[in-house]
């Protein structure tokens, strides 16, 4: 039998993760640029920290752990074979893999709150774990690169978050467009629609407009018991075309008995506003089918789609007003968003945005001649190494031919001949594999002419 990983992970080869490395070192950079310092939390929570937070679909794609030991110790046969399998569940599992870095972020922040600075900047870059579906551009385990600020009503934190999602996609070339919606909005229209009570189930549909499409969404809207008239009030609102500005003209008209629905209006109006007083790069809309099916947001949500590449959403996120207060801190507000950092690297594969990513570690292997001559090949090492130049020394005296094959493979590009001649006449030949252009150089001049090539 051959061996095998699960379904919807993936192994990365050292190439691969040289060019997600780029990915994660582009996020990395903005977020420092914007003054947001690292955290990590562990990859096993609570399921009391995870259950509850994602809504009804959210938490049945956690992944559970069995409890360590006889974790069918203490339990009555009975919860075994009449109990259901999600009784059965909580009685023999007591963690979970995380399932995003918000909620554990939340967590965190309540744990130390006597360690944090408010508003507190954070950035997170870790893997994740949810028991859906493997698909296109859907994983089971993937990396998300979180930035968030906990601490702060501000909407100009909205608007920087915005700024950051145009600055990462930009450097990285990637042509995106930002959605951009409002939960209150959102329960404004609810309201308007005589369905209150029903705001989980109408977001968790819409919510899969893009996927399934207007009819199949009213299917499920009625499947969860939404009227057919609630339904066909709905749709023409989720419908409304024109720009932002004649957008939320239209809808102050429709919600202006709601007085939440109200509210989320200005902060869009206040936002957008932000938006082109110093405009982003990348485009923006206002799209009120965007809905965001995690239970958590209550303000602004934004999510983000490549225009060239049909993948779903690479970013996504919103505002939070109490999410720490399921932990026991109260009225403290957040707002972040989280890469995708897997299907950024799918979309950019796809549109061969990588280019020339460096494909090895190594930038110069010096030749092994033998024992007689390796004093002399770990010392140019050395030197090389001195500058920051990535170097290795070839470790068998092997056929030269060897050597070279193995430099081509790696994609090493420079190697460096120092055999018995070059020795004696102090003049190593160094070999662009490229073009396989070559010069003779004193060991002085070796590190000269790499720093100058490589920038080391």
């Amino acid at each position: 039998m051959k061996p095998s990983i699960p379904k919807g992970t993936r192994d990365f080869s050292p190439e691969e993760i040289l060019k997600r490395d780029l990915i994660f070192d582009t996020v990395r950079e903005i977020f420092r640029l914007y003054g947001y310092q690292p955290v990590e939390t562990p990859a096993i929570e609570n399921l009391s920290t995870l259950l509850g937070k994602y809504g009804e679909e959210g938490d049945r794609l956690i992944f559970r752990i069995l409890n360590s030991g006889d974790f069918l110790s203490g339990i009555d046969r009975n919860d075994i074979l009449e109990g259901g399998s999600a009784k059965l569940s909580s009685l023999i599992c007591e963690k979970g893999l995380r399932y995003d870095l918000t909620v554990p972020f939340a967590r965190y922040v309540v744990q130390h709150r006597d360690e944090i600075v408010f508003p507190f900047r954070r950035y997170q870059i870790q893997p994740v774990w949810r028991a859906d579906r493997p698909q296109k551009g859907r994983y089971r385990e993937f990396f998300q690169c979180d930035a968030d600020v906990i601490g702060s009503d501000s909407l100009l934190n909205e608007y920087e978050l915005i700024r950051i999602i145009d600055d990462v996609f930009t450097r990285l070339n990637v042509n995106i467009i930002i959605r951009i919606n409002n939960r209150k909005v959102l329960s404004g229209i609810a309201e308007y629609i005589g369905e209150s009570a029903k705001i989980t189930d109408i977001t968790i549909a819409i919510d899969k407009l893009d996927k399934i499409g207007p009819e199949e969404v009213n299917k499920e809207l009625a499947g969860r018991g939404i009227p057919a008239d609630a339904i066909r009030r709905l749709r023409p609102i989720l419908e409304l075309s024109g720009n932002t500005q004649a957008k939320l003209a239209s809808l102050r008209e429709i919600l202006r008995g709601s007085e939440t629905g109200l509210r989320g209006i200005e902060e869009l109006a206040t936002l957008f506003s932000y938006i082109s007083g110093s405009p982003v790069i990348n485009g923006t809309e206002l799209d009120l089918t965007l809905a965001r099916g995690l239970n958590y947001y209550t303000g602004t949500i934004m999510e983000v789609r490549a225009k060239d590449v049909s993948i779903g959403s690479i970013c996504g996120g919103g505002r939070y007003d109490n999410l720490t207060g399921v932990f026991g801190l109260q009225g403290v507000s957040g707002v972040g968003i989280s890469f995708g950092a897997d299907r950024i690297y799918d979309v950019m594969t796809q549109l061969s945005l990588f280019g020339k990513t460096a494909s090895s570690v190594t930038q110069v292997l010096i030749l092994n001649f033998g024992e007689k001559e390796s004093g002399f090949a770990i010392k140019l090492r050395d030197l090389l190494k001195g500058v920051n130049c990535r170097t290795e020394f070839y470790p068998d005296p092997v056929k030269i031919k060897k050597q070279m094959s193995y430099a081509d493979a790696r994609k090493i590009p420079y190697i460096v001949i120092a055999g018995d001649e070059e020795i004696k006449t102090g003049q190593v030949i160094c070999r662009k594999m490229e073009t396989g252009e070559q010069k003779f150089l004193s060991p002085d001049g070796l590190v000269s002419y790499i720093r100058s090539e490589l920038g080391c």
